[in-house]
């Protein structure tokens, strides 16, 4: 039995991962994990540098990360955040909007979660899906888009004269790329669960989709709120980039620590606290 691969390495046929295929095509080397994970440690460790600055001077940011279905903005989320702390880092991933919330205005559900002082909020898929999804599926009408288009510059502009510091990330797949990582999701069963309703439509509406995205880019990339543009064929390089960039872009710096010191266990109110234990219910130990 072939021995499984992580998720992070996906493979085709033939066993060979995104970056194998691109080196074959002439593509740029592949990243081993080695290299990999020893400088993802290193931007992690910023991020964590980060968060104590931003909690410290009560900063707020947002990042928006949108993308072609299958562009690898999962993985780069979970990059950002497994190293830092939850109430810090918010993410937010919200689904389809209710009848209740499709009645509201458009953004209300998303200003709920926009960050108080001291808070990075990540939103995976954002108040773009109506510039994307809901323009090409017809889940909005064709005056909802075009007025979305044209207020959105002059909402974001309010965000950030708000104080709120907002980076927007698109992650761009290309086709090839695209068509085999959702062909992986399908035979996988340990990925099927990424398959969504609006997946398989997206492959096939692959150019009206590159129509809204091209239509989304030239009306909201503006001077107070650009997108940033992130090649991610390659998952690694995808993932090791948009950190980086990301940490460029904030002016922040390293919050001295008070010193730690381990305090010795008291022995105040000392018992046998184990032999407590012995008749309580615990899991069987299979492993």
């Amino acid at each position: 039995m072939k021995k499984a691969n992580k998720a992070d390495d996906e493979q085709d046929e033939a066993g060979r991962t995104a970056e194998e295929l691109q080196a074959e095509e002439g593509g740029q080397a592949k990243l081993g994990r080695r290299d990999y994970e020893k400088e993802l440690r290193r931007l992690q460790a910023e991020l964590c540098y980060l968060q104590d600055w931003v909690k410290e001077t009560g900063k707020r940011i947002i990042v928006v990360f949108e993308g072609r279905d299958a562009a690898g903005k999962g993985g780069t989320i979970r990059a950002i955040t497994e190293r830092v702390s939850p109430r810090i880092f918010r993410l937010v991933a919200l689904p389809a909007p209710s009848d209740r919330e499709k009645s509201q205005m458009y953004v209300q559900r998303y200003l709920a979660h926009f960050p108080a002082a001291g808070e990075i909020v990540i939103f995976d898929r954002s108040w773009y899906n109506r510039a994307g999804v809901e323009h090409v599926m017809g889940f909005c009408t064709k005056e909802q888009y075009k007025r979305f288009l044209q207020n959105c510059p002059a909402f974001e502009k309010y965000v950030v004269d708000g104080g709120i510091t907002l980076v927007k990330y698109w992650l761009e797949v290309g086709n090839k790329e695209q068509k085999r990582r959702f062909e992986a999701r399908i035979d996988d069963p340990l990925r099927q669960w990424k398959l969504s309703p609006m997946d398989l439509p997206s492959r096939e509406k692959w150019y009206e989709y590159s129509l809204a995205r091209d239509a989304m880019l030239d009306a909201t990339d503006t001077a107070w709120a650009p997108w940033h543009i992130v090649r991610s064929d390659d998952k690694k390089r995808a993932r090791l980039n948009v950190i980086s960039h990301f940490l460029g872009l904030i002016p922040y710096e390293r919050i001295k620590r008070p010193e730690v010191k381990l305090p010795n266990r008291s022995k105040k109110h000392a018992y046998d606290d184990i032999v407590t234990m012995e008749t309580r219910s615990w899991i069987p130990e299979k492993y």
